[in-house]
This record gives C-alpha cells, structure tokens and sequence, in this order.
C-alpha cells in the first residue's frame, strides 16, 4: 500500500526544484516569503503552522493542508490542538470544508503512523 505521506513528499520536493530551477525571480521570492512568515517571531512556529492550517483548510487547499499539518506536527503540535484548530477552520468555512477536514484527519493518521 502506498504511503501517501511520502508520496506527498516526493511529489511536493520534486516540483519545487522544477519551479525553483525555472529561475523565476517572483517565485523564487513568493517561495522566501512563505518561509519567514512561518519562521520563529512574535509567534512560536506551532502557533503559525495552525494558523496556516485553518486558512488552507478554509480555502480548500488539500496540499497546503497536508503540509501545514506535516510543519504543525513537527513543531510539536499534538492531536487535540490539530483537531480543535480543525474545528474552528471548519465553523469558519462552513461545511464546504467537511470534505477537506475528512482528507486532513487521514493524513494526520498517516502521519502518526509513519512516526510508529
């Protein structure tokens, strides 16, 4: 079976260095920017990753959701946080965002199992 946290991965790290390697001066610089905003600062790094999770669960992005619930993990989030900031981006979004709430609890789950 499939692990579709590494399939994540190896796509994701794959099409970065494709659009990274185009040598575009504004992506280069969107990609810069996304990466400080995250970065330690008046907020701890966990803090922002969940709130990267409710904004890309509110906007429906699938990918963006699956990488800031990886970042959230490795910052030391645990499964109560993830789900109550799932809450809360769901209350927000509405109910539109129940099929992407379904998608982030499968990949947390793989997430926990990767970890073993």
């Amino acid at each position: 079976m499939p692990n579709q946290v590494e399939e994540f991965n190896a796509y994701r790290s794959r099409m970065n260095e494709k659009l990274l390697g185009a040598n575009n001066k504004l992506i280069k610089r969107i990609y810069n920017l996304d990466t400080n905003a995250y970065a330690e600062g008046a907020l701890d790094v966990k803090t922002k990753e969940l709130l990267g999770l409710v904004a890309s669960a509110v906007l429906r992005c699938d990918d963006c959701v699956k990488y800031h619930l990886e970042s959230a993990r490795k910052a030391g989030a645990r499964t109560e946080e993830v789900m109550e900031t799932l809450g809360i981006a769901t209350l927000v979004g509405g109910t539109i965002v129940v099929p992407h709430l379904r998608r982030a609890y499968e990949f947390w789950e793989a997430l926990e199992e990767q970890e073993g």
